[in-house]
C-alpha cells in the first residue's frame, strides 16, 4: 500500500483522531518490539487504517495508554495494542520485502540490496507465520510484473493483481483474527466482505499511484498504464509516434475517464461497509473512506501540492 489511504483531519473528532494515532503508534511500537528499530521505517498510514478496519467487528474495548518513543521521547503518545495492530504491522513489513526484492532486481539498488540482507531473518520469520498471505502476495505481484513488463495497455487487467494482494491481506486479516465460519451484519460470510473491501481499494491505489506518477514516468521512461492505454503524444507509443504533448495536457485529457474509475472504486467500498457489523472505529472509517480517500482522489486528479496534505499527517 502507498500511503494513499488517511483521513481528513479537519472532519475527524480529537477523540477519533486520538484513537486513530494510537492505532498508528501501536503499530510502530510493535514492529519496534517484536522487529526492531529499522523496520519500523516500513510504516505507513494505510496500516493504521487495515488495522482500525479489521478490529472494528471485535467487541472487545480498546485500553489506550501513554507511552514515550523513540521518536516522540519528552511527550508520551496514545498507544494502542491488540490482534489487529499486530497484523498490520506484519501486512507492512511484508510489502515492504517485495518492494525491496523488486528495487533490488529491477533498478539494481545497492541500498535496497544491502537492507534485504538486514531483514531477511524477519521474512523468514513471517512466511512461517503467515505462509497462504505471502504466497498470495508474491504470486500476484509476479502476475504484475509481467504485465508491466509487457506494457499492458488494459488499466483494468494490469490493475488486478494489485486488487488481488489487497484482496489477500484483508481475507487473512480477517481470518487471523475471527477464524472461519463467521457472518456480518448482513449475513454475508466475514472474510469475503473483507476481502471485496481490500480488492476494490487496491484497484483504487494502483489508479491512484499511476494518476499520481505521471510527470516522474514520462521523466523517467518507468512503466505507467495511463500512458499505453490513452497513448500519450508526447513520444513514441508501442509502434506509432504522435505530435508533441505536455504531461498536463495529457492530465486534462484523461482526467474524465479517471476519475470515473477512481470515485466507482470508492463508491464500491463505501456500499460494502455497511455490510460489516461494526463495533468501535466506525467514526475513523467513515472519515477515511467518505472524506479522507475522496479528498486524496482530488488533490491527486488536481495533481496539487503535496504539502496542502501535510497538517493532517501524524
Amino acid at each position: 500500500m502507498l500511503g494513499y489511504v488517511q483521513i481528513h483531519k479537519p472532519d475527524l473528532k480529537v477523540r477519533e483522531y486520538e484513537i486513530y494515532q494510537g492505532y498508528y503508534c501501536g503499530v510502530c511500537k510493535y514492529i519496534g518490539s517484536e522487529y526492531g528499530q529499522l523496520p519500523r521505517m516500513a510504516l505507513s498510514y494505510d496500516a493504521a487504517f487495515l488495522a482500525c478496519l479489521l478490529a472494528s467487528v471485535d467487541e472487545t474495548p480498546d485500553a489506550p495508554v501513554q507511552e514515550h518513543c523513540v521518536v516522540h521521547h519528552i511527550k508520551k503518545k496514545t498507544i494502542i495494542r491488540n490482534r489487529a495492530i499486530e497484523y498490520a504491522g506484519d501486512v507492512m513489513l511484508i510489502l515492504a520485502w517485495y518492494k525491496l526484492l523488486d528495487d533490488a532486481h529491477d533498478e539494481g539498488k545497492t541500498s535496497a540490496k544491502a537492507t534485504m540482507k538486514l531483514l531477511h531473518r524477519i521474512h523468514k520469520k513471517l512466511v512461517l507465520k503467515h505462509p497462504e498471505l505471502c504466497e498470495g502476495i508474491e504470486w500476484n505481484l509476479a502476475l504484475l510484473g509481467g504485465l508491466e513488463n509487457d506494457k499492458c495497455a488494459s488499466i483494468d487487467r494490469v490493475a488486478e493483481p494489485f486488487a488481488k494482494i489487497m484482496e489477500v491481506i484483508f481475507r487473512e486479516g480477517s481470518r487471523a483474527l475471527y477464524g472461519d465460519g463467521n457472518a456480518a451484519a448482513e449475513g454475508e460470510n466475514l472474510h469475503e466482505i473483507f476481502a471485496k473491501i481490500g480488492y476494490h481499494m487496491g484497484k483504487w491505489i494502483y489508479l491512484m499511484d499511476a494518476v499520481d506518477d505521471i510527470e516522474e514516468n514520462i521523466e523517467s521512461g518507468a512503466y505507467n498504464p495511463l500512458l499505453y492505454r490513452f497513448d500519450w503524444r508526447g513520444g513514441v507509443s508501442g509502434e506509432a509516434a504522435f505530435a508533441s504533448e505536455s504531461a498536463e495536457e495529457f492530465r486534462a485529457r484523461i482526467r474524465e475517464k479517471a476519475e470515473f474509475n477512481l470515485y466507482h472504486y470508492l463508491a464500491v467500498v463505501s456500499e460494502e461497509l455497511p455490510a460489516l457489523d461494526i463495533k468501535k472505529n466506525k467514526g475513523i472509517i467513515d472519515n477515511i473512506v467518505y472524506f479522507g480517500m475522496n479528498r486524496k482522489t482530488e488533490t491527486i486528479l488536481d495533481h496539487k501540492e503535496e504539502k496542502e496534505e501535510k497538517d493532517e499527517s501524524i
